[in-house]
């Protein structure tokens, strides 16, 4: 019996974890780059962002104002925010303050820390989170466009911690402290995403929904375990200890799809990365995906791109080149 492919395998040897799978998949990498410190009145504009862009006040308050939002956001010690989007944003002591270009202060990247005013009654720290230009699509599109996370929410404890590692890391400098910011940075960028996801009966239909919903995780790891298994509707429904009905009318309320589009769907994704990354003939890739035959495989693959796969590897492979 030939090894499953690599982008089949669950490298880790635990159970599967299909949020796990995503954030791989997408390749996320979450960085801090910087922060400032303030006292007094202040305000910072910042241009928008040209990656996912996360921050977190450390200390005190302020206000953030969002390109094309109505009201001023008030942040409190603890509080965590997303940007998802190209907006233009504003932190500021108050409202009324007129801002200075952000890009200045930090003298267009001389330095990624700065202290604002007199004192420093406020502490904010700030980054992004990197996807690959191409998979990274299949979580930025489904992520909100803002998020934010209060300090009273019941992921405060681990916010706060993880914050305080970073503060420490960034002043003492010790031997691999490189890495274990990125560490650091990629638990908070989680942390953030479990937080959001825990609102998921308030989510709209969709993939976080279904992420995040309790009583769809088993068939969801079903699902991600085994791909190529062509899984029945009263197989995951009974993992998930419904009834067949009860089951497709929830899933889909859940995810906006039904089942087999959703097994299709991440079929079709983990096909795109193998005949991006991988030389394997198309028939192996379809084989390996569950499906009994290469026209079988290219008619659903085009279904769901536009392209055959052969179509879609050549354009995947000139862009890339």
């Amino acid at each position: 019996m030939l090894d499953r492919p690599f982008y089949l395998r669950d490298s880790t040897g635990m159970h599967t974890d299909p949020f796990s799978d995503i954030l791989k998949f997408a390749d996320a990498e979450s960085l801090v780059t910087g922060g400032f410190t303030a006292g007094g009145d202040w305000a910072l504009h910042f241009p928008p962002p040209d990656k996912i862009k996360f921050f977190a006040v450390v200390q005190g308050n302020c206000w953030v104002m969002l390109e094309g939002h109505p009201e001023p956001i008030h942040f409190s010690t603890g509080d965590v925010g997303l940007l998802n989007a190209r907006r233009a944003f504003i932190v500021a002591s108050s409202p009324e303050i007129k801002p200075v270009d952000a890009m200045s202060v930090f003298k267009a990247g001389e330095r990624n820390y700065a202290a604002l005013g007199e004192g420093k009654e406020f502490e904010y720290m700030g980054g992004h989170v990197l996807l690959d230009p191409d998979r990274g699509q299949m979580l930025a599109q489904v992520l909100p466009q803002w998020i934010h996370i209060p300090a009273i929410s019941p992921q405060a404890s681990s916010f706060r911690w993880l914050l305080d590692q970073l503060i420490v890391e960034r002043e003492t400098a010790q031997p691999g402290t490189q890495l274990a910011s990125a560490q650091l940075s990629q638990l908070l960028f989680i942390q953030i995403l479990r937080a959001h996801l825990q609102t998921s009966r308030s989510l709209p239909a969709g993939l976080l929904r279904a992420l995040g919903d309790a009583r769809l995780a088993p068939a969801l790891r079903l699902i991600h375990a085994n791909p190529a298994r062509g899984w029945r509707l009263e197989e995951l429904a009974k993992a998930c200890a419904m009834s067949r009905t009860t089951f497709a009318e929830y899933f889909r309320t859940a995810s906006g799809i039904t089942p087999g589009a959703y097994l299709t769907q991440w079929r079709m994704r983990l096909a795109e990365k193998a005949l991006r990354e991988q030389a394997d003939q198309i028939a192996m890739v379809a084989q390996s995906l569950g499906y009994t035959s290469e026209s079988a495989f290219s008619n659903a693959f085009k279904r769901e791109t536009g392209l055959s796969p052969k179509a879609w590897r050549n354009a995947a492979r000139s862009t890339a080149s």
